[in-house]
């Protein structure tokens, strides 16, 4: 049995966040249907849309969106959203990051919804939650998550331009937090029989992201500004590059107990007792003469040659990867960051992909992807029938353009 079976969840959303949610869920066994717009979700067409590519294939979609039912319907038509209603009398849980002046014109509001079904988790995710002046406002998690919570400002040295963050990040993280909401108030439902509203932002999730600097801002009153690479807090928490042009963190949080190992791998043992460098007070001050030591250190060895001599000495450190770096890193494989999905019927072989997991492991229910992203709609006939629709209701739909065409028809 998987740990969600039997869970019906109901997706309103596009893009990241809302359906990267639900993609964890349905990794985790529940039944997702996504609603999409009769011409799919804008995800679909990410690399053509966004980038100018032509390339038909989008496996961010692919990972947000495998293992789910799609319904693809005009919910601004009356007929179709009538049939949005009677699909959500069926759920155990709405997700959507569409906005909520939108949410409200259409009656799917968690107002509306939770009015009509009292035990429904209703999971509204938005880019700067449900109140507030800015509360409707259109965000990517690059102006929600990145830019205005302060974590790009934050990754920024003094003098230097915000760095553009890996795209999805907020998403992502924002998601992993609502789907903690949505266990969460699945299971109070399970003790009294209530649903809830369930929210988060992108922006919340990104305070919270830096909530050390923050917390100390509001407690102390003052938050120092992040330092250059070449004038650290700590040498020994910094980034070094080896001879081979390959970069790896140290981490020696604890300055004065990391100290001395570093020095002996790095063959610097004679700065042990050098007035300059004596504690973790005078490292700070003279850091920036350390790390040109520790720079000159690093540049005579490649990362595999200084990888050997940190275990040997108990050199806390970690190398800093790349994308491609990631595809063959024995830990990252054994941690179970990439997981197979199955192909859709009738494509080529291999009967499985490689894709990124979900993040999470249970050792009772294993979870695994169930199944590749579905076609636009290519689950209405089946769910429609479901709800009491005949051939004759689905085809007037079609005829009136508020159901999408079956995959393949011309």
């Amino acid at each position: 049995m998987s740990l969600l079976q039997g869970i019906r969840v109901v997706e309103l959303g596009l893009w990241v966040a809302g359906p990267a949610t639900a993609g964890i869920l349905a990794d985790w066994g529940a039944e997702v249907v996504k609603l999409e717009m009769t011409s799919g979700d804008p995800m679909r067409r990410l690399f053509s849309a966004v980038y100018g590519m032509d390339e038909e294939r989008c496996p961010p979609f692919e990972l947000y969106n495998r293992g789910k039912k799609s319904l693809a319907i005009d919910i601004n038509h009356a007929e179709g959203l009538a049939v949005v209603h009677k699909l959500v009398a069926t759920a155990d849980v709405f997700v959507t990051n569409m906005r909520p002046k939108f949410l409200a014109r259409v009656g799917l509001d968690h107002e509306t919804l939770l009015a009509r079904h009292p035990s429904l988790v209703y999971a509204s995710l938005t880019a700067y939650g449900l109140e507030g002046p800015d509360a409707d406002a259109p965000g990517y998690d690059m102006a929600a998550f990145s830019g205005r919570s302060g974590i790009a400002e934050r990754a920024t040295p003094k003098g230097a331009a915000p760095p553009v963050l890996p795209g999805g990040l907020g998403d992502n993280v924002t998601a992993v937090t609502m789907v903690a909401g949505i266990a969460g108030a699945l299971f109070h439902r399970q003790r009294t029989g209530q649903g809830q509203l369930v929210s988060t932002s992108l922006l919340r999730a990104g305070v919270y992201s830096i909530g050390m600097d923050v917390s100390a801002r509001l407690g102390l009153g003052r938050a120092a500004s992040p330092p250059p690479r070449e004038k650290p807090h700590n040498p020994l928490m910094n980034s070094y590059r080896a001879g081979d042009g390959k970069w790896f963190w140290l981490v020696g949080a604890e300055s004065q107990r990391h100290w001395p190992g570093t020095l002996a791998a790095l063959g610097c043992a004679e700065l042990e007792h050098d007035p300059r460098f004596a504690t973790a007070r005078e490292r700070r001050t003279n850091a920036e003469e350390l790390v040109r030591i520790f720079d000159t250190q690093a540049a005579t060895r490649t990362r595999d040659e200084w990888a050997a001599i940190f275990a040997h000495h108990d050199v806390w450190w970690a190398p800093i990867n790349s994308i491609h770096d990631i595809m063959t890193d024995p830990q990252v494989i054994a941690s179970g960051a990439y997981a197979r999905v199955p192909t859709a019927p009738g494509a080529p072989a291999p009967e499985t992909f490689n894709a990124v997991a979900t993040p999470l492991d249970f050792s009772a229910t294993p979870c695994r992807p169930q199944a590749p992203p579905p076609a636009i709609g290519g689950d209405a006939d089946a769910l429609l029938e479901s709800l009491g629709l005949d051939g004759e209701a689905r085809a007037r739909l079609r005829e009136l353009g508020v159901l999408a065409p079956p995959p393949g028809a011309v």
